[in-house]
């Protein structure tokens, strides 16, 4: 298991990260949400030993990371900011990898994840594009077989079906072998459907932590309009969430059982009725908005709207 406790990162002034808790289980797929700024790249580089705390600790399994060689070899990283010599290859890198640790690149999974993405190993990184040069990361990463990868907006670049296909590969590799996966994005539709746990990051701290299973309030997403004039408390009894109006038709969410909110709505006699199901993201956002988390739940709110 990976222990994070209060965990404090400084650049001169700036404090990057602000005290900082989590546990995240073996066998687990981990993300981290935020925007640009909050501190997703600092917290994983704190975690993986390449930044050293300024206060609180990591743990591996109880051992310590920042100058831990032993613990670092059983981390593979990915970064937002990929560093692949040009004059390297795929192919001269994953024979570097297997030297830095120990023999234990699995050359097989190389060449079948290359073949897969079409990706030439013996092609020079600096032809590659910047989607290609995730995907050989991406790649050479799996193929180390650690026991904890972790990926910063991985999946960055990439087209839908190549996103897709990453995902589900990042979730095999944990399934099958019992490894522990961190993942960082901006967007938390990239990772609501792969993740066991998610967090929020906003400046420097963690402002919701959940299991996904347990992120539900039952309820449902209501479009409504009438024709005569009417304001909120035309729905006053119902479990209401949320409500806004923009001319006559109304956006609400209501809590409770989607079959029986939109009977008793239909009996309202409206001109325009939908209901949908409550996202990941809504919840979410109506949990951020109600912690005061303002920036980040109308970040949400504004990429469900372009969507």
């Amino acid at each position: 298991m990976i222990k994070v406790h209060s965990l404090t990162k400084k650049f001169g002034k700036f404090t990057a990260l602000d005290g900082i808790s989590c546990d995240i289980s073996d066998g687990s797929i981990y993300g981290l949400v935020g925007i640009n700024g909050s501190g997703k790249s600092t917290l994983l580089r704190t975690i993986t030993g390449i930044y050293r705390a300024d206060d609180g600790e990591v743990t591996f399994d109880g051992e310590g990371v920042y100058d831990n060689p032993e613990v670092k070899k059983r981390i593979a990283f990915v970064p937002d900011e990929l560093y692949l010599p040009n004059n390297e290859t795929m192919l001269s890198m994953s024979k570097k990898y297997n030297t830095l640790y120990n023999g234990k690149f699995n050359r097989k999974k190389f060449d079948e994840l290359s073949a897969a993405f079409s990706l030439d190993v013996r092609k020079p990184l600096n032809t590659f594009s910047k989607g290609m040069r995730r995907q050989a990361s991406t790649i050479l990463a799996l193929s180390l077989e650690t026991d904890y990868i972790f990926f910063d907006e991985t999946f960055d670049g990439l087209d839908p079906f190549k996103r897709a296909y990453v995902k589900r590969l990042i979730e095999e590799d944990v399934r099958s072998r019992g490894a522990t996966a961190i993942i960082t994005s901006h967007s938390l539709k990239e990772l609501e459907d792969i993740c066991d746990k998610l967090a929020v990051l906003d400046k420097g701290g963690i402002v919701l932590e959940s299991d996904v299973s347990d992120m539900s309030v039952g309820g449902v997403k209501v479009q409504i309009a009438f024709s005569e004039d009417y304001d909120e408390t035309k729905f006053d009894s119902f479990d209401l969430i949320e409500f806004s109006k923009h001319g006559s038709v109304s956006g609400l969410i209501i809590k409770g059982e989607e079959s029986e909110i939109k009977e008793k709505l239909s009996a309202m006699s409206p001109i325009l009725l939908e209901t949908l199901p409550l996202s990941l993201e809504d919840v979410f956002t109506l949990e951020l908005t109600r912690r005061g988390v303002e920036t980040f739940s109308e970040l949400l709110k504004k990429e469900d709207e372009e969507v």
